[in-house]
Formats: structure tokens, sequence, C-alpha cells
């Protein structure tokens, strides 16, 4: 197998695919990320595609047992959301997704902190033309301010490599833990991309706006990718402990009262995420395979549910809980997709999130974290709640909404059913999925306490629901739209532009006063007879210093000031000669 980083095949499909005819393009967009895939399985571990520039040592790729498992489950699902995608023939989107998958392998396989930055910075990008592919009327605006969001972390990102190459003279990506202003940096930046509150509500506000396949590729790369950076770099960092378990905690109540499908998808996939930040804080063997195992689980459940949302509203134009329901019996297959994926993500015993949230949860039993181990178990149930029970009761059951949609397409069948089998399989037989894991596995998933404990919290948020739904306690469904931190930079700043827009604009009316008073008219008439005036102030006291006479310098002036009197020098030319002689001046 020919040795290239595996992003490459990805943008190069990402440059081709455009000028293919359509059958070709398919091919293409198919293929890439089963050679991706192929490449990452061959590849030997160690550094590979090293050069030296200006003085720095640069790895365009380094393999080891943590970043292969990431680059599997990258090449996996991006084959996945092609398929799902075949029925749509936006150009840009299958192009700018192509850009985000390598963009992600490109982060997870990078030896250097500037290459992850360039990666970094293109996967924002490229999923930025994501979300504007969309033919969804909120796409621009969510798309201007998930951009804005994401450079603004990138800065913080590449302001703490450069601080970190000046304090160690290293850009490897390796262990940084927080020890200086370097590593906060490094930490705010990736902390952004993993959605770890308040830095979180980007992700509400731009994922439920993309296309209905746009949403599968970006629940997959930014906030996995992040985990991955997270895991390399900081793990065992306490803060990340409670961060997690915070994380897993608060999006379980924007959820419940959540009207877009996509939306209640999109906190509990935030949800998600902290059970691996908080993994990745303990930072024990267990807590780490935990933390890179669910990270895998999660983007095949996360990607499956995606598809599900997705289909539905290819089929029908709607993905509110108030306009769906009742469509069990017109699309079955989805709907039994559907109902894996939330078992899954649930973590039901027999699908995947069993096997791989469980060694979290364990993890911070056994480093007798009692408060975050009862935040985790809470942050159990509130996902079956929502996630689990929640996303197919309203799409699929509940009320009849009258709609009579067919099937989803072939494509989007296979595509889910390929993803559900996975969720079972991994679920069912985890042994394969934890041989590839960084550290060696002593862990059993299925004794009788794990499932027996597992399944009393899932019948408990299911009671719950049933309870709240019989009495009309619970939140109704309605046309809504909940305030998240993502208030501050959508009132904030627009506050805090207008009142520089406001500020900037009176000194610019002050400035015209002046102007039109007339105040400034000998000054301007100054400048305009050209740089004769100007001579004048640095030749003066040359010739004083000289010993000329005043008679002499009297006449030299008048000669040379004869000489410029009629030129026809403006403001800026006369700015620049000033410049010229300021500069030899400071020279000599």
């Amino acid at each position: 197998m020919i040795e290239l980083p595996p992003a490459i095949f990805f943008l190069i499909a990402a440059v081709i695919a455009p000028i293919l005819p359509g059958s070709l393009r398919k091919v293409v967009l198919l293929a890439t990320p089963l050679i991706a895939l192929a490449v990452v399985h061959s590849i030997p571990e160690g550094p590979h595609f090293e050069f030296t520039f200006f003085d720095i040592d640069l790895v365009m790729a380094r393999v080891d047992r943590l970043n292969r498992v990431f680059g599997y489950i990258f090449c996996i699902i991006s084959f996945l959301a092609v398929l799902f995608s075949l029925q749509n023939n936006h150009k840009v989107e299958a192009s700018s997704a192509m850009i985000y998958a390598g963009s992600a392998l490109g982060v997870t396989f990078a030896g250097d902190f500037f290459s992850l930055y360039v990666f970094w910075e293109l996967m924002a990008v490229a999923s930025t033309f994501v979300i504007l592919a969309s033919p969804d009327q909120r796409s621009s605006k969510a798309a201007f301010r998930y951009v804005l969001v994401h450079l603004c972390g990138g800065l913080f990102l590449l302001a703490g490599i450069i601080f970190r190459l000046h304090e160690t003279g290293s850009v490897a990506v390796e262990f940084v833990g927080l020890t200086g202003l370097s590593s906060w940096l490094i930490f705010i930046g990736i902390a952004v991309n993993a959605a770890i509150p308040p830095l979180h509500a980007w992700l509400k506000d731009a994922y439920p706006t993309a296309s209905f396949t746009g949403a599968v590729f970006l629940s997959a790369f930014t906030t996995k990718s992040a985990v991955y950076v997270m895991a390399r770099t900081f793990p065992g960092t306490e803060m990340l402990i409670w961060l997690g378990a915070i994380m897993t905690f608060v999006p379980i109540f924007y959820a419940v009262l959540e009207n877009d499908i996509r939306g209640v998808l999109s906190y509990s996939l935030i949800n998600q995420v902290g059970f691996m930040m908080c993994g990745i804080g303990i930072g024990t063997p267990l807590a780490i395979n935990g933390a890179v195992s669910h990270a895998f689980a999660h983007i095949l459940y996360k990607g499956l549910l995606f598809m599900s949302a997705g289909a539905v509203l290819y089929r029908t134009g709607k993905i509110k809980c108030t306009d769906l329901g009742g469509l069990y019996k017109y699309m079955p297959f989805t709907c039994i997709c559907c109902i894996v994926g939330a078992a899954s993500i649930s973590a039901f015993p027999l699908f995947s999130g069993f096997v791989s949230k469980s060694m979290i949860v364990s993890a911070a039993g056994h480093g007798q974290l009692l408060v975050v181990w009862l935040m985790l178990q809470f942050a159990s149930a509130g996902v079956f709640h929502h996630a689990g029970i929640k996303v197919p009761f309203f799409m699929f059951f509940g009320h009849d909404s009258g709609l009579r949609p067919k099937e989803a397409p072939w494509n989007m069948r296979i595509a889910m059913g390929m993803g559900a089998f996975l969720c079972i399989g991994i679920g069912a037989f985890p042994q394969p999925l934890y041989n590839i894991l960084p550290f060696p596995v002593d862990y059993v998933p299925y004794t009788g306490a794990h499932v027996v404990g597992q399944l009393q919290i899932l019948m408990f948020g299911a009671l719950a629901f049933a309870l709240l739904m019989l009495s009309g306690i619970y939140p109704a469904e309605i046309r809504s739209i909940n305030l998240d931190t993502d208030w501050f930079y959508r009132k904030g700043f627009k506050g805090l532009y207008n009142l520089a827009d406001q500020g900037l604009n009176s000194i610019n009316e002050i400035c015209n006063r002046i102007i039109a008073q007339g105040w400034t008219k000998k000054l301007n008439t100054f400048f305009q007879q050209g740089p004769g005036n100007i001579s004048m102030i640095f030749l003066k006291p040359i010739w004083r210093v000289s010993g000329i006479s005043q008679d002499d310098q009297d006449q030299r002036a008048a000669k040379l000031l004869e000489k410029f009197r009629h030129s026809s020098f403006t403001i800026g030319n006369t700015a620049l000669f000033t410049a010229v002689l300021l500069l030899l001046l400071i020279l000599l």
C-alpha cells in the first residue's frame, strides 16, 4: 500500500469531484473513504512525512493506537454519509464535505501543532460551506456566526502554539497539561471545537440549519477531532472531569424544551461528548479507553440518528416535533433504524453505547468520584429521556400528523441499515472494538451488576417520561426559541458593534465640522504646496548648524520654494516625500 497521508485522498476527491459527470462523481466519492480506510489500516506506527521548515521539525503524520482508532471511524462514517447523500447533487456540499472529512483526518494524524493548526482551520472553513450549502434560509446567518466562533477559537490555538514554541522549542503534538499561558490558550482553542459549555451554543445554532445530508457530516468530525486532540494533549486534567460532568448535565434540560428534532440531537451530542471529556479528565487507562470507544460508538449512532431525521426531512420537508408523528406506518425501515440509534445512545444492553459508556462510569466509580458518578448516572437517564424516547416518539409515533410520505430512497436505507448493523454488532460483540483501543482492555461490560443497574436507570427514565406525559406536566411541544449562551454573541456583540459604530461616526462628524469651519485650511494649504515646505523643516536646522548666515539661508529657501511653488503635488505625495526624508535622517 502506498504510504500517503490519508487526508490527501479526500482533498484530491474534493478537487476533481465537481468536474466529473454525475455517476463517476458518486463512484469517486464512495471510493475515497474506502481507500483512506485501507491506508489508515496499513500505515505503520511512527512518524511519517517529516521535513524541516524554518528550523522547525514538522511531521505531517504520526501514527499510533490512539489516532488510528479515530482514523478508522472517520473513514467509516465518511463512507456511510456519502452513501446517504447520493440523493443530494449539490456539488459545493459534496466537495466541502470531502475537505471537511480530510481535514479531520489531517488533525487526527498531525504530528506537530502547526500541521494540526492548518487542518484545524481548513476543517472550520469547509464545515462552514457545508452549512451554507443548505437551502434553509437560516443557514447563512448561522454559518457566519459559526465561522466567527471557530476562527476565534483557532486564534486561541495558534497563540498557544506560538507561545509553546517559544517556551519549549517544540511543536510536537504530545502531552501539554495546564501549566502556563500557552497551555491555557491551547486548551481554550480545543474547548471551542469540543463544544464545552459555555462555548457550546454554536453547535445547536448551526447543525439544525444544515441540509438533510450536511448534518450527518457535521455530527461526526468537529467535536470528535477535538476529543482526540484533548485526549492527546490533556489526559488526566482534573478540570476536564468537572467540565465533562457539567457538559452531560446541562444540555438535558434544553433538549426537553427543544422542538426541532435535529436541535434535540444537537443537545444530546453535547451531552455525549461530555462523557468523553469526563473520561479524558479521569485519565486512567480504563477511562481513556472508555472515552475513545465511546467516541467511536457515538459517531455511528449519532450519524444514524441524524440520517433518520434527514430521511424524514427529505421525504416530508418537516423536522419539528409539532409537525411530525404517525410516520412509523409509512417509513417503517427508517423508524426501526432510528430506534436502534436511540437504543444505542441510551446505552441499552446489546447496543453500542452500553459497552463504551459503562467504561467511563466505571472509571469514575473506581476513582471514588461519587458526585461525578451520580451526575453521569443522572445524565444517562436524561439522555434516554430526550434522545432515546423523545426523538422516535414525536417523529414516528405520537399524534397523527396527517403526513403520508414514501419510505426513504434505497441509498439512504442501505446507509442507515449499515449504521444500525454496526451499532448492534459492536454492542453484542465489543471485543473487536476493544482490541484496537489505546490500552489493553481488561473490562467485561456484561456482568449482572452492569446490566441490571443500567436497565434500572433506563426504566426510571421511561417511567418518568410516561408519568410526565400522562399528568400533563411534560413541557408542551410548541414553536419557540430557547435562549442559550449564544445570546451573548448574537445580542451582546451586536450591541458592542453599534456602540463602536456610533462612537466612530461621532468622531468622524466632529472632524467634518472642524474642516467645515475652516480650522484646518491653513494646514491643508501648507501640505498641498508640496515638499518645498517640508524640506524647510529639515534643511533650516542643518544650515544653521553648518554656520550659514541668515541671509544666505533666506536666499536658498526662496530659490527652493520657487522651484516647488507651482508643483502639483498632492497631500499623499507630500506624505510619501516626508517619510523618505525621515527614513534618510534615521539611517544617516
